[in-house]
């Protein structure tokens, strides 16, 4: 088997151990901070990456930890926690750079939880890289609202009562039948939100294996 250069092994996708290691770290850290799960992570740098612009590590990576960036106390090392979001971030950076599958940190719930149910913390980590980093939604670009509703339609209505254009393009939307469709339509939206906050120079796009756009499904 050939040997990966240091610099792709250091980036291979976190398997199901390490995912697994990374959401143990993260029940470590103490009280009262409120660490992300690893869904929420995984939607977090999701949005984090779509922002306009680069955001360097020393700014978010607090977030992991503390959903208010709150200092980690003395005596708490987080560096194999750093490394292993560190290394999905980069992971998530090259799919999303060029506009290639990825699959979302969403797990399917026990009983008969909907869709929407599974899908609610990585919603929730992508929401809140949206306000920590609000660049992206401050975008007036019309190409962002569809993608950003197949998103956000799985919060409640209540939690988006000041997002009036956000909801009435949610009204129109048909819900996902299953949570396989509903992870097909997070990874699209991210590759399409990308096309406007990551526009691909011409040369990548013609190399680009981006998901096909998705057929909003009206109701």
């Amino acid at each position: 088997m050939a040997t990966l250069p240091i610099a792709d092994a250091a980036f291979l996708p976190l398997d199901e151990q390490e995912i697994q290691q990374l959401q143990d770290q993260l029940d470590q850290v103490p009280e009262p901070l409120l660490p992300l799960d690893v869904s929420a992570v995984d939607g977090f740098l999701c949005g984090l990456l779509l922002q306009p612009h680069d955001i360097d590590a020393s700014r978010w990576l607090p977030c992991i930890t503390d959903v208010e960036a709150r200092e980690l106390p003395a005596g708490f090392e987080p560096g194999t926690l750093h490394a292993l979001a560190m290394r999905r971030h980069e992971q998530l950076r090259r799919a999303i750079a060029a506009r290639q599958w990825f699959d979302p940190w969403v797990f399917e719930l026990e009983g008969h939880a909907s869709p929407s149910e599974c899908l609610l913390p990585w919603v929730a980590g992508f929401a809140a890289a949206m306000e920590r980093f609000p660049k992206l939604m401050q975008g007036d670009d019309a190409q962002l609202l569809e993608p950003l509703a197949l998103i956000y339609m799985h919060f409640d209505a209540q939690d988006l009562e000041d997002a009036d254009a956000l909801q009435q393009m949610i009204d129109t939307l048909e819900p996902p039948s299953d949570l396989g469709e509903a992870v097909q339509d997070i990874v699209r939206s991210v590759m399409l939100l990308a096309d406007v906050t990551r526009p691909l120079v011409p040369a990548a796009r013609r190399q680009a294996q981006r998901p096909a756009r998705p057929r909003p499904r009206r109701r």
